[in-house]
């Protein structure tokens, strides 16, 4: 028998522009500890998991049949959740779908592609240039200060300069956990009215809201007369339910009218519609999770000065630490202990998970052990 020799990707007519690229992915090792993907490290309640069965019963009853194509229950569902904190939001201005990261990509779909491009300030969350070059949407970094802030005048500035059809804005950030002032994102708004009838969509990601510190608003508040700016959320993070893959907008209903002209047909589940929305009827269970989230992440903020080190300040269920001479190794030693982190590739900069409190435990152990052999300085 003989066996044919794999293709290499090189000998196929990829796209130019994703040459040489590699895929989105954080490493999956086995360790005792892994808090390098910022999921919510507590398990789902037994009422909601009681919930979800009978719901994923009932709709598997008719599998056979396409699910709403417009996901219309679970849209009002979501809604009613995002009204939650003052601002009222109509199913119409709803979307969903698998995960905010393909929310993401049919806003470059509707908004982007071929002689469009789009703009993010990075370092943020490292999907936006990937969905960027899926779509064709040729890509451009947007300034950071040294601290990782935004620097309103330099952005608006950029914005101007390049005219992008998309603008995104991860707050709070990832890697980062800084978020952004609501005032800069209404200027970087303005900013993107280039007149002569052209203006590019401002998408505000939002992906950890639910984890920032009091005082810190939500863009959902800058949704009225402002149909070029988009909200996105997850239920990946504060809800505990990365494995349920459901992400979704909030914008003016034109803006859903546009990606449903781009989305697959019956792109959502009836399983998954079933279980979101048993979720978001126990969304209080759900959320009751956050507050010990961020209690470690402050706990994690607070252990680092004793340790020679610090953190940039973190509005999500992360903190991004160093100072390190060397993060790749900094990042090994602690994977030598069995703790896992992420290595973002920022120098001197690793980002760690708020976890459960033994897991928090175990991250500062090893990190008072590893410290003192590869903080900067030392």
């Amino acid at each position: 028998m003989t066996t044919t020799p794999g293709t290499s990707i090189d000998e196929l007519p990829l796209r130019p522009e994703l040459r040489g690229r590699t895929p989105y992915g954080a490493p999956q090792l086995q360790v005792r500890h892994r808090l390098n993907t910022n999921e919510n490290p507590h398990p789902l309640p037994a009422e909601l998991l009681a919930t979800l069965g009978e719901a994923l019963g009932h709709a598997a009853v008719e599998l056979n049949r396409y699910p709403d194509r417009d996901a219309t229950a679970l849209r009002a569902d979501l809604a009613a959740y995002l009204s939650r904190g003052g601002e009222r939001i109509e199913p119409a201005q709803v979307w969903a779908a698998n995960g905010s990261n393909e929310v993401l990509q049919q806003l470059l779909q509707a908004f982007g592609g071929a002689g469009r491009t789009a703009l993010g300030f990075t370092p943020s969350y490292s999907m936006h240039p990937i969905l960027s070059a899926g779509t064709g949407t040729p890509w451009v970094d947007g300034h950071r200060r040294e601290d990782f802030t935004i620097d309103a005048a330099q952005a608006v500035a950029q914005v101007r300069e390049v005219r992008p059809d998309v603008v995104f804005v991860t707050s709070p950030n990832n890697p980062t956990g800084t978020a952004v002032a609501l005032e800069t994102i209404e200027q970087l708004h303005d900013a993107s009215s280039y007149g002569h009838g052209r203006a590019g969509m401002v998408v505000v990601d939002e992906a950890y809201a639910e984890f920032a510190r009091a005082g810190t608003p939500s863009a959902l508040t800058l949704l009225p007369g402002r149909p070029r700016l988009v909200v996105s959320r997850t239920m990946s993070k504060a809800f505990g339910m990365a494995g349920l893959r459901l992400g979704y907008l909030a914008a003016d209903p034109a803006v859903v009218e546009a990606v449903q002209l781009v989305r697959l047909p019956y792109h959502l589940s009836s399983l998954t519609q079933a279980a979101a929305r048993a979720a978001l009827a126990h969304t209080d269970a759900l959320l009751a999770s956050v507050d010990a989230v961020k209690d470690q992440r402050d706990r994690i903020v607070a252990a680092l000065p004793g340790m020679g080190l610090t953190s940039v300040p973190s509005d999500a269920n992360f903190v991004l630490f160093g100072r390190f001479a060397d993060s790749s190794a900094a990042w090994r030693a602690l994977l030598e202990n069995d703790v896992l982190v992420r290595d973002n590739g920022l120098p001197g900069w690793l980002r760690v998970t708020a976890g459960t409190p033994a897991e928090t435990d175990a991250f500062l152990t090893a990190l008072a052990a590893i410290a003192p052999d590869h903080r900067l300085g030392d």
